[in-house]
Order: structure tokens, then C-alpha cells, then sequence
């Protein structure tokens, strides 16, 4: 999209110099400029520059947030132990991340597990690490963002991977580091919000308002676990579908 100035247009990352006489009509209208006007000063500029074009278009299809199944990975980060007494709604982040895992599993999406500073935190809790596919793979790490070497390399390695859901602690730190780092890769992520937390509750809405205007998707596990199967005849259906029908644990409080 774009936005107008006095002195300028800006359509997606392209900025456009104005006339010196529309910028005196914008201003004394107060108001932004008629869209043919914005088109008429836009167009001899894109035509000029047709990757701009292309650019936008990507851009465009990139923020309707699908997923499908075969670009797309799971990341779980920092479930560990220490965290149980402190993080807000601990027990629905365990939840909702371990019928993501079970479904990662039905789905055969690759899944990565990190976890910080163990020795101190703990390990990632028993409930996920007892339904962790056979070659999910797992990582210590000190840096906040899951994006060590290790989970670079087999990033690398999978270049097939484009889109990554994300589930885990804490929503203003490890998450939203992991988040804004591979936004700044290329990666589309979609962050899970009913398996997100922070210890308070506004770290937590601040970062992921934050990370939507970064360019993150805020969604939820059934949400993107039914945009995986996409239609009734997956072949897998009936088990996705039985996840989200479990009793669950009290919910996360909304944005």
C-alpha cells in the first residue's frame, strides 16, 4: 500500500517526488490526493521500473498469509521448565504447542526445538519432548533469537522452506528476535498467538503488535492447521481435525 504527503508519495518501499504544484494543492486540501491523481504521478515511475511492480505483486500475495503443506516448518521455542510458575498461561502454551507438534508429525513438517540456557532454565517440558517426532530436531543455544548456526545451517540446507509457524516463550524477547530475524531473511512467519506468552501480559500484546506491523501473521493453531489440509479430503482429516476437538486448557487472553 501507500501513503501520501505533502511532498511525496510512498508506494511500498518506492518513494515518488510530487510536482511542486500538487504538493500546494495537497496542501491547502488538507487531505490526501484523489487516487487518480496518486495513479497519474505513480504510473510513468512503475512503468520505468517494472521490478517495482513485480515487487509489489510478491509483496501482495506474500501478506495473504497461506500456508501449504511441503514450504512450511514448525518452530518451538524455549518451552522449558523454569518457565511453568512465571509465564503467563503456561498451560495453554504447552497445550496448543504439543497438539502442533502432534500435527507436525500427521503433516510431516520439519519440526526445530531450542532451548535457552538449559542448564539454568531446564529442559523443553516432558509433555512436548514425549510426542517430538523422531527427527524433530533439538538445540541449546545463549542467543535469544532461535536462529544459531545450527538452526541456519539447516535452514540452509531446506531451501524449500519458506513460511515457518512459531509457538513458545517469551512473546518480547526469544520469539520476537526469532521472528524479526527471519522476516529480515525472506521467511513468511506466522505466529501462533494461542501458544505465545510472555510473563506479563503487556510484553506480550506489545510484541506481537508489534511483530504484525513488522509484517508477522498472527494467527491460530487450528486456524493454520486448517489452511495445512486445505480441504476434507486430506487423507489425514479425521486426525487433524480430532486435535482441536480435545478439552482444552484456559485459552490466552485475546490481542
Amino acid at each position: 500500500g501507500g501513503f501520501t504527503s505533502a511532498s511525496r508519495i510512498r508506494w511500498g518501499t518506492q518513494v515518488f517526488a510530487l510536482p511542486k504544484r500538487q504538493r500546494n494543492m495537497h496542501a491547502l486540501r488538507g487531505a490526501p490526493f484523489r487516487a487518480s491523481v496518486i495513479s497519474r504521478h505513480l504510473a510513468p515511475a512503475l512503468q520505468a521500473r517494472p521490478e517495482s511492480v513485480a515487487a509489489m505483486a510478491t509483496a501482495a500475495r506474500s501478506s495473504l498469509g497461506r500456508i501449504a503443506l511441503g514450504d512450511t516448518a514448525l518452530f518451538v521455542c524455549d518451552i522449558q521448565e523454569r518457565f511453568r510458575e512465571a509465564i503467563q498461561g503456561f498451560p495453554a502454551v504447552v497445550d496448543v504447542s504439543r497438539r502442533m507438534i502432534r500435527a507436525a508429525e500427521v503433516f510431516q513438517i520439519p519440526v526445530i526445538v531450542t532451548e535457552q540456557y538449559p542448564k539454568a532454565l531446564g529442559k523443553t517440558v516432558s509433555e512436548l519432548t514425549e510426542v517430538l517426532p523422531k527427527d524433530a530436531q533439538v538445540f541449546e543455544k545463549t542467543k535469544f533469537s532461535m536462529l544459531i548456526d545450527e538452526v541456519s545451517e539447516f535452514l540452509t540446507r531446506r531451501d524449500d522452506i519458506k513460511r515457518i509457524l512459531i509457538v513458545g516463550i517469551e512473546a518480547h524477547v526469544c520469539v520476537l528476535q526469532t521472528t524479526l530475524e527471519l522476516l529480515d531473511r525472506g521467511y513468511e512467519v506466522h505466529i501462533l498467538t494461542d501458544a505465545v506468552s510472555s510473563r506479563y501480559a503487556l510484553d506480550r500484546s506489545t510484541a506481537l503488535h508489534r511483530l504484525s506491523k513488522a509484517g508477522a501473521i498472527l494467527t491460530t493453531s487450528e486456524t493454520a492447521s486448517f489452511q495445512l489440509m486445505g480441504n476434507t479430503t486430506y487423507p489425514n482429516f479425521k486426525a487433524i481435525s480430532a486435535l482441536f476437538k480435545e478439552k482444552k486448557a484456559d485459552s490466552l487472553p485475546g490481542l
